[in-house]
């Protein structure tokens, strides 16, 4: 019982020092962010001001709104930025805990799930607001000026990214779920059908009201499950097309 206790006090002091690093990278990031924050927070809200009319604005109903989610933004940029330490610091304290092999695959899939998560992220910045904002300008009622509060702006944002982030995901999680024998290669291309009603159901969920915002999510979302099976029949060596039987011709015939 006492080495156990010690066990797990040692534990608990490990966790709790690779906390304090983690959270220390993001604020001696968030330091120098900080005195940026409005410059931050004008790039974010780009896609949308180039969608509003000209003339047209961004306001602020809270009181300390215009101090407070400049500061989020920054605080939201200094964890990307220092991310990579973050996920350092996880990997130090799990990776004694795994076999060779476990870690031969944790590594690569945690760098790949970083990667699509950023892809997903800056689809949404780069394609998705920019075509749902235009869209949406395009229907104001004539008398109606569309002006958004910066503190709903943020959340919508947050939200969309958080969206794509995990919609990007799908590659590693059919590789993940094949790798660990929970499904297969040939019950994923047999779902096909049921994930592209998913994926648009999903979408319905998740965007606005609109077909262009919905398609924009569920075709990327087929598209990357098409890819995560690709992948999954690669890594377990799996052909790509159904196996062919042919007549053994060594056999001696009746």
């Amino acid at each position: 019982m006492a080495d156990a206790e010690e066990s797990f006090l040692t534990h608990l002091i490990e966790l709790r020092t690779r906390l304090i690093r983690a959270l220390t990278a993001i604020l001696i990031v968030f330091i120098p962010m900080a005195f940026y924050a409005r410059e931050l927070y004008a790039l974010l809200a780009a896609p949308l001001l180039a969608s509003l009319p000209v003339g047209g604005q961004m306001i602020a109903t809270d009181v300390v709104g215009v101090f407070l989610v400049p500061m989020k933004v920054a605080l939201m940029v200094s964890f990307l930025v220092a991310l990579p330490v973050v996920l350092y610091q996880v990997w130090a304290f799990v990776a004694p805990g795994l076999y060779a092999h476990e870690k031969k695959l944790a590594m690569p899939l945690v760098a790949a799930s970083v990667g699509l998560f950023f892809v997903g992220m800056a689809f949404a910045y780069f394609a998705f607001f920019p075509m749902v904002f235009g869209f949406m300008s395009k229907f104001a009622p004539d008398g109606v000026a569309w002006m958004t509060d910066i503190e709903k702006y943020l959340s919508f944002v947050m939200t969309m990214f958080l969206a794509f982030g995990v919609t990007f995901e799908v590659p590693v999680v059919v590789i993940v779920l094949t790798k660990l024998g929970i499904v297969t290669v040939a019950q994923l291309r047999e779902w096909r059908s049921y994930v592209v009603v998913g994926a648009f159901v999903v979408a319905a969920v998740m965007t606005p009201p609109d077909v262009i915002s919905q398609l924009m999510m569920a075709i990327p979302l087929c598209l990357l499950y098409e890819l995560g099976i690709v992948m999954a029949a690669w890594l377990v060596k799996v052909p790509l097309t159904h196996d062919v039987v042919t007549p053994d011709t060594d056999l001696p015939k009746a």
